[in-house]
This record gives C-alpha cells, structure tokens and sequence, in this order.
C-alpha cells in the first residue's frame, strides 16, 4: 500500500513538504496525549493539500471501535494504524476497514506477534500489513528509540505473507542500512525527521525520502 510513510503531520506546511519530498503515505495521529495529536478539524485541512494518491493513516491509541470508524470514514482515511492493548479480536469491531497493528519489539521479541497472528486465524477479518516499532514503556511511537534490528533475523518467517513496516528511530543518516538489513515491505518516520516535536524539517523529510528510494531501489536489483 506504501513504502515511504511520515508520520505526525500536524500542519499544513509540513503535509506540503512531505508531499514535495515524494512520501507515499502520511500519518495522522489522533492520541490525545502525544505531542503530535491533532484534530479532526485540522486533519481535514492537512488532507485537503495532499495528493489524492498519497496514502492517508489514521493513528489511535485504546480509542473505541465506533469512534475510529467515525473518523476513518468522515476524513475518507485510507489505514487504521493501531497502538495499544487492542486483542486480535478488536479488528472484527472495524467492521472490514484495513489496519495496521502496531507492534513495539520489547524483551520478548516477536512472540507477541506470533500469538497475534496466530489468534487471527479464522477471523473474518485479518491486518492488512504489520508496524514494528521499538519498545518502551507507556509510550505508543514517535520515541526516536531504535529498533533492535537483531531482534528481526527470522521475522518473514514468523510472520508468513503479511507486509511489514519498519518504524523506531528511522532518520536521514540509518534509514538506508535498516532496509538493507531487514528488507521491509516499507519504512515509517516520525520523530526521526523534526526540528522539534510535531514539527517536520523539510531538508531532512527529502533526504530520509530519497536515501530510503535509494536503497529500495538497491534491495531490488
């Protein structure tokens, strides 16, 4: 669905710089708590300036089934990005809209996303791609943590044909060696391109954007 992603986009002039930069998809954060939260008043402005393909996420913490559909289908999101302590369960309340779970690789490395995917199994209705993100506590991403790559070594065959997101303390300078070592389906970036917290740096957006097309680019030849 993308490969590139820029995640808390809380303004205008940000969603603008991304675009420019070439980004597939924004990340629009709707956590009350984080300092990347917007509302739906000022996700609406940001969506009108993207391009109509660029790829639109939605961001929720614990937030109620029915409220994340509100939203979903009100700002015509594209994926439901979820952080939290939703059960597998949770995605059947979503009623078939795509979603992403967010997985913060701790201690115990995959196995909490093992027994996810195993307890989807003969659900109606399964994610459409995976987000792992580094781990730390009561926090939900945009950390600036890197993820323990190590951790990773064997996850295509943990996880079988599910794509995979790659997020935690990505920037301009590792984004490059973290696709060649892990091979991700894409990349995602929050904190890891901002002058300060909820604000994007347009320089560093373009160069995460080209050195990650760069070694996409590499990964497949």
């Amino acid at each position: 669905m993308f490969q590139i992603k820029i995640c808390g986009i809380t303004n205008v002039e940000d969603a603008r710089a991304v675009a420019r930069a070439g980004a597939d998809a924004v990340g629009l954060n709707f956590y009350a708590k984080s300092p990347r939260a917007i509302t739906t008043d000022q996700a609406r402005a940001i969506i009108r300036v993207l391009p109509s393909d660029m790829v639109k996420v939605g961001l929720f913490v614990d937030t109620p089934p029915a409220e994340i559909g509100e939203t979903f289908d009100r700002l015509g999101l594209d994926l439901i990005q979820l952080h939290g302590d939703q059960p597998p369960e949770f995605l059947t309340l979503l009623g078939g809209r795509p979603v992403m779970p967010a997985f913060r690789i701790g201690p115990a490395g995959l196995d909490p996303v093992v027994a996810y995917l195993h307890a989807c199994k003969g659900m109606s209705h399964k994610p459409a791609m995976l987000l792992f993100d580094s781990y730390k506590v009561d926090c939900y991403g945009g950390t600036g943590i890197g993820l323990d790559i190590s951790a990773l070594s064997d996850y295509r065959q943990q996880t079988g044909s599910y794509k995979i997101i790659l997020a935690g303390g990505l920037t301009p300078f590792n984004v490059a060696n973290a696709i060649q070592t892990t091979y991700p389906d894409g990349i995602d970036t929050s904190s890891g391109v901002e002058s300060s917290p909820g604000h994007k740096d347009a320089a560093a957006v373009a160069a995460f954007v080209n050195a990650a097309r760069e070694a996409f680019r590499r990964i497949k030849i």
